[in-house]
């Protein structure tokens, strides 16, 4: 194989690839799209979001499993289903499989099915997901936290004891977990005793002064030739129209002049700087940062590291940056490939970076909010959906992706619980993409963003679980109330 020289050569050599590329996952959010632009590259999920439509997504007949805890057990399950393995088996040797989430047991499945697994190992993952970890790689990489502690906590007053510089309001994270659900707000000693069981149980705590900040998040990959920087997007968190928790993730914009010129050099900046640093440990290929930034100073500070694609992964490969070049994904890929490149990775940071080439999107991820399990029993296909002048929200037609939306009035909905399954306190419901803005000059939600999520909450029909018994509907419930996104 010659030598790839530039992004002709790159995106030419995936269109021609022979090699099966398995994305295994609940369902296909996170790469969405990418199998147009990889040939032989195939999603293999547990849900099926596309009634059967989709060419490239395979969902096996569910067979009886143990309870999922996480999505590594989904891709574990998925390794060892008889269908899957006999797709696998059928497309030949030499395969790589590509994950949201995996464990060592994972790594030992795809062994035993020949599969390469292209990305860094569960263990070197691991380490650098440790939101501990993460402060100290950012801090030899230069590029600051929020000021913080790591300590021990065994109390309220061992808590006070070591913060006694960051001031009265705390915020504190576990080292593992979505942040959602492991970040605490304490101010007093009823905030602690709230928590007080899932602190302690802790070796070690992020402790941080509680700044004024707003959430944004940039994804990269980090390569032999360098890190290649993806544009700062905005964060929606904690909207309690779409998550019930406080510090959630629950979606995304992107557009030109998302932040100032300064924060969006720095951020870029601080995360070439962190890409270096986790070369230097040994991980490479895909990962994102959130970055916070201090509303009252302009302050810049590093949130936390996801070393994996994200719930943004498909905001950053659908933009008009990546159609102009290659999804950043496929820089991924070509890393743990055997195959030569060179790439001027500050000319392409530099492109990416042009305002030109960011164009105007945003996505909702919609939670199930209440606390309550409930059967549904009918949900909105995926496909384009649009707002009518009328007030109705009507589906248009059937397709993959984004690409099919023409104005703001129309989004791509992506369905992830569908009938027959069940709603839970933090399920996820779907996603919306839609072009423009959801949020607000002042980083709330618009109208717009808020009769989507009134629509789309009411094209779902369900019952209380305890009414379904009564009526007699079949029931297996299986909440696996965790991030599969």
């Amino acid at each position: 194989m010659k030598k790839l020289k530039n992004i002709s050569d790159i995106r030419r050599y995936f269109h021609r690839n022979e090699t099966p590329i398995y994305f295994f996952s609940a369902t296909n959010f996170n790469l969405l799209g990418i199998s147009e632009w990889v040939r032989n590259f195939h999603y293999i999920n547990y849900i099926d979001c596309f009634d059967g439509r989709h060419p490239s997504v395979f969902v096996p007949t569910e067979t009886p499993h143990r309870e999922f805890e996480g999505i590594e057990d989904i891709n574990n399950y998925l390794l060892q289903h008889k269908e899957v393995v006999d797709m696998v088996e059928k497309r030949g040797p030499g395969g790589k499989a590509v994950f949201l989430m995996f464990d060592e047991e994972t790594e030992s499945l795809c062994a035993e099915l020949g599969l390469d697994v292209w990305f860094p190992s569960a263990s070197l993952r691991s380490s650098v997901d440790n939101k501990i970890e993460t402060v100290r790689i950012g801090n030899k990489a230069g590029v600051p936290s929020v000021p913080n502690v790591l300590a021990k906590v065994d109390s309220y007053e061992t808590l006070r004891n070591v913060s006694k510089d960051l001031g009265e309001h705390l915020v504190l994270q576990s080292a593992f977990g979505d942040s959602g659900k492991t970040t605490w707000f304490i101010s007093d000693q009823a905030d602690y005793d709230k928590y007080k069981k899932e602190i302690e149980k802790e070796d070690e705590i992020k402790v941080m002064k509680r700044v004024n900040v707003r959430g944004s998040a940039i994804e990269a990959c980090t390569t032999k030739r360098g890190t290649i920087v993806g544009p700062l997007m905005t964060e929606l968190v904690g909207f309690p129209e779409l998550t019930p928790y406080k510090g959630g993730w629950c979606g995304n914009e992107i557009f030109a002049d998302a932040f100032p010129q300064e924060i969006r050099d720095k951020a870029r900046e601080y995360t070439f700087q962190f890409g270096e640093a986790l070369r230097e440990v040994g991980y490479r290929g895909y990962f994102e940062l959130d970055f916070l930034i201090d509303q009252d100073n302009g302050e810049l500070y590093l949130g936390e590291l996801n070393p994996r694609v994200t719930g943004a992964s498909t905001m950053t490969n659908s933009a008009a940056f990546a159609h102009a070049d290659a999804p950043l994904f496929l820089f991924h890929l070509l890393e743990f490939s055997d195959v030569d490149f060179d790439l001027d990775v500050e000319e392409l940071n530099d492109r990416w970076a042009d305002a030109d080439n960011i164009d105007s999107w945003s996505q909702l991820v919609i939670k199930f909010c209440d606390d309550s399990v409930e059967w549904v029993s009918a949900a909105p296909e995926s496909g384009i959906w649009r707002l009518e002048d009328d007030g109705r929200m009507v589906y248009r037609r059937f397709d993959y992706h984004r690409r099919g939306i023409e104005t703001e009035q129309e989004g791509f909905y992506l369905r992830i619980i569908g009938e027959g399954d069940y709603f839970y306190k933090g399920a996820d419901m779907g996603i919306l993409i839609t072009r423009g803005r959801l949020m607000n000059d002042d980083f709330t939600l618009n109208d717009r963003a808020r009769r989507w999520i009134r629509d789309i909450r009411r094209a779902y029909a369900s019952q209380p679980l305890d009414q379904v018994k009564q009526e007699n509907v079949p029931v297996s419930l299986e909440a696996g109330a965790f991030k599969i996104l």
